[in-house]
C-alpha cells in the first residue's frame, strides 16, 4: 500500500532542521498534492501487477500468491511513470515466521512523546522540534525488543509488529525515521487517511478513532495463527478500542498494555482493563516502561 503525488524534493522531508525549518517540513507533508488514476505497477518474485490510485492517490494491492513465501520481510518493488520517467520505490512486506506472538501498538504518547492531551503542546512539539529533538518514553526499546524476541530461538527471527495510529500517511516518513533512529522493531506501519491541506494539519491525530479499530480487526482476522499483545495509551480511545477488539477476539488478544500519560490513573481506563481481566486477558496500567518489561516478563512473554 502507499500513496502517489506529485514530486517533491529531498529539502520537502529533512526533519533534521531547527525550529521554522523544520516547521516548514512539516507543513510541506501536509500540503501535497495527490495522483487520482494513477498507474502502478507492483513486482515481488518474477510477478508484475498493474493497478490505479484511488481519489486520494491511495493504491493497495491485495492478490492472492500461490508460491511458498520466505518467512520474515521480503522485498517487493513498487513502479511508476510520471513526464515519461520511471519512478521506483522499493520496500518490504512482512511473513510472521512460525510462533506463537504478534504485537499491534499504537505511537502518539504509547512510545514516542507526543503530548496528544495538550492541542497546542502537541502543535508546538511536531511544528518546532526536529527529528533528533523528539522525545521517547525511558526503556520503551528495550520492552520493544525483548517482545520482538519473545519465544524465538534464532535471533534473526522476529515476532510481527504493528504500528497502528491516528495519525495520517502524511507523516510516515518522519515516523519510520524516528523509529530507525531508536532503533524499534522493524515494524508495518497503518496510518489514518492522507491529508492534502493546511486546514488538516490543524486536526492532525484528532477526531474519529475507528480507523484504528478497524485496521487492528483486519490484522487480527489476517493473522489468525498468532496470539496478540495490544499496546497503547490512555489519552484518547486505545482502553476502550482495545475493549471492543478483545470482546470479538477472546482467544487472539492474549494482554494489554496501556501507559498512563498523567499523573494519576484515569478511573475509566481502569474499569476497561478490570473488566479485561475478567476475560482472562493479561493487563498492565503502567507509568513507566520498566513495569510493562517486569510484567511481559511475570506472564510469561518474556524472560528478563
Amino acid at each position: 500500500m502507499g500513496h502517489v503525488f506529485k514530486p517533491t524534493t529531498k529539502e520537502d522531508y529533512d526533519f533534521q532542521k531547527k525550529n521554522f525549518g523544520n516547521a516548514k517540513s512539516i507543513i510541506r507533508l501536509f500540503t501535497v498534492k495527490i495522483q487520482r488514476n494513477a498507474t502502478v505497477y507492483l513486482e515481488y518474485n518474477g510477478l508484475k501487477i498493474r493497478t490505479k490510485t484511488l481519489d486520494d492517490g491511495y493504491f493497495k494491492f491485495s492478490i492472492p500468491l500461490t508460491m511458498e513465501l520466505p518467512y520474515g520481510w521480503n522485498e517487493y518493488r513498487i513502479s511508476i511513470t510520471y513526464k515519461d520517467e520511471e519512478i521506483i520505490a522499493t520496500d518490504t512486506f512482512i511473513h510472521p515466521p512460525k510462533g506463537k506472538w504478534g504485537f499491534i501498538s499504537d505511537i502518539d504518547d504509547t512510545f514516542l512523546i507526543s503530548h496528544s492531551n495538550s492541542f497546542f503542546k502537541k502543535l508546538y512539539v511536531l511544528l518546532f522540534k526536529n527529528l533528533n529533538n523528539r522525545k521517547i518514553f525511558e526503556d520503551v526499546v528495550h520492552h520493544y525488543d525483548a517482545l520482538s524476541r519473545a519465544g524465538r530461538d534464532n535471533e534473526n527471527d522476529k515476532n510481527a509488529f504493528f504500528y497502528v495510529s491516528s495519525s495520517e500517511w502524511n507523516l510516515y516518513r518522519f515516523i519510520t525515521r524516528f523509529a530507525e533512529l531508536h532503533a524499534l522493531p522493524e515494524a508495518v506501519l497503518l496510518l489514518k487517511d492522507i491529508k492534502t491541506s493546511l486546514t488538516d494539519f490543524f486536526r492532525t491525530g484528532r477526531g474519529d478513532h475507528n480507523h484504528k479499530f478497524d485496521k487492528i480487526k483486519h490484522i487480527l482476522e489476517f493473522y489468525p495463527k498468532l496470539k496478540f499483545v495490544l499496546l497503547g495509551d490512555d489519552t484518547q480511545q486505545d482502553p476502550f478500542l482495545y475493549e471492543n477488539l478483545c470482546k470479538i477476539f477472546p482467544i487472539t488478544v492474549k494482554a494489554v498494555y496501556i501507559r498512563q500519560t498523567g499523573k494519576h490513573k484515569k478511573q475509566k481506563t481502569i474499569d476497561v482493563l478490570k473488566n479485561l481481566e475478567s476475560m482472562d486477558v493479561e493487563c498492565c496500567y503502567f507509568k513507566h516502561s520498566s513495569e510493562a518489561i517486569a510484567h511481559s516478563a511475570k506472564i510469561g512473554i518474556t524472560t528478563l
